[in-house]
């Protein structure tokens, strides 16, 4: 079966302190909420944090055993790492498409910062 991926990449840098790690954390669990109403979701979600320095917190996942994980603001803002372990990740989680198989959906990518 063919799965749609998707990656969440958070800012959690110190900036985003306060009431915009808030407003991600919730943007995350109306996703997961609003996701898991639906019987045709064949997604497969993974979150990637970046602060000053990025990390894959959450392995791509299918989202009926999604858990959102915790997560605070502190440190610099490594964007750039972010979409760098991205692409590694993206590289190595998303099945291809092959002459003999059908890969999965290209993958979503959301990146929630305050800048």
């Amino acid at each position: 079966m063919r799965r749609l991926p998707v990656y969440l990449l958070l800012d959690t840098s110190g900036s985003m302190y306060g009431e915009p790690i808030e407003a991600v954390k919730n943007g995350v669990q109306v996703l997961i909420s609003t996701l898991r109403q639906d019987p045709y979701a064949l997604e497969y979600l993974s979150i990637i944090t970046f602060d000053s320095s990025a990390k894959q917190i959450m392995p791509l996942t299918e989202l009926a055993s999604f858990q959102q994980p915790n997560i605070d603001a502190t440190g610099c803002t490594a964007l750039g790492e972010a979409l760098a372990l991205l692409a590694t990740r993206v590289d190595s989680e998303v099945t291809k498409t092959t002459a003999e198989v059908k890969g999965d959906w290209k993958p979503l990518v959301f990146i929630m910062t305050d800048g």
